[in-house]
């Protein structure tokens, strides 16, 4: 699975003869060269503007392709169609979803002007347009459109899903998809999830090691601890072994 963005203008709400929550945009739009060479050429959604009509669900409309996470799954499409220019769609925002309706108003206030979609390739292959060789996007599955914002957030999550897709960009050539970038975010968050437990475990380690030394109780100095007396090297432990290692990305990376 792919993703591919488009820069356009958004209409918005009842000033631009929509109902309340709904939105048009071009999801796509035809004859452009992308960054990967690609041009999505007209009649490359036909079939699958068909398919998903004869299925009788929407197609979904999603924030930042997030998939994981049925908060971003913030509306869905109510018409879908190719014109001279792209793939038009109107969409409607879910406007009890708090996250939709954040989405609404940065819609209306220009602060969002990024649309893109979720697809397969089902036909494409290289061709000469204009004198130039492209890669022609022929035929697309698309599984969900996605307002996006594409610059603005630099937050360290962003970043460090960044660095990843460099590293798989300079080995498969081709952009990170949707699923693939939706599982690192996701690992990331455990991963700093796990941090923050792992930190306050040892912090609690360390307050009670301080009240044995308060209170006396820790063993005499003559007295040879448990764990040295067995002949069996003691097990470690995954946490404790991960937590280390977790602590330093985290604190050299991620903040």
């Amino acid at each position: 699975m792919k993703v591919k963005d488009c820069p356009v203008k958004i209409k918005a709400g009842p000033d631009d003869g929509l109902a309340e929550g709904q939105f048009s945009a071009y999801a796509s739009v035809f004859g452009n060269k992308d960054s990967y060479g690609d041009v999505v050429v007209p009649g490359a959604f036909t079939k699958t503007l068909s398919d998903w009509k004869a299925s009788g669900n929407p197609i979904p409309l999603l924030f930042g392709h997030n998939m994981a996470d049925p908060d971003f799954n913030i509306g869905h499409v109510v018409d879908a169609k190719e014109d001279d220019h792209g793939l038009l769609v109107t969409a409607q925002l879910d406007l009890e979803n708090p996250k939709a309706m954040q989405t609404y108003r940065m819609l209306k206030g220009r602060r969002i002007n990024q649309m893109s979609f979720a697809y397969d390739v089902v036909d494409g292959g290289q061709e000469k347009q204009a004198d130039e060789d492209v890669y022609a996007l022929r035929e697309l599955k698309v599984y969900e459109v996605s307002v996006v914002t594409i610059g603005a957030n630099q937050e360290t999550e962003v970043l460090a899903v960044k660095s990843a897709a460099d590293a798989l960009m300079s080995k498969a050539g081709r952009v990170l998809s949707a699923k693939n970038e939706t599982a690192l975010r996701s690992a990331h968050g455990q991963l700093v999830g796990a941090a923050d437990e792992i930190k306050n475990v040892l912090a609690a380690l360390g307050e009670a090691t301080d009240q044995e030394k308060a209170s006396g109780s820790s063993p005499a100095k003559d007295e040879e601890p448990e764990a040295a007396k067995s002949e069996e090297p003691r097990p470690t432990s995954p946490v404790a072994d991960l937590a280390a290692t977790i602590i330093a990305i985290r604190e050299r990376d991620l903040t």
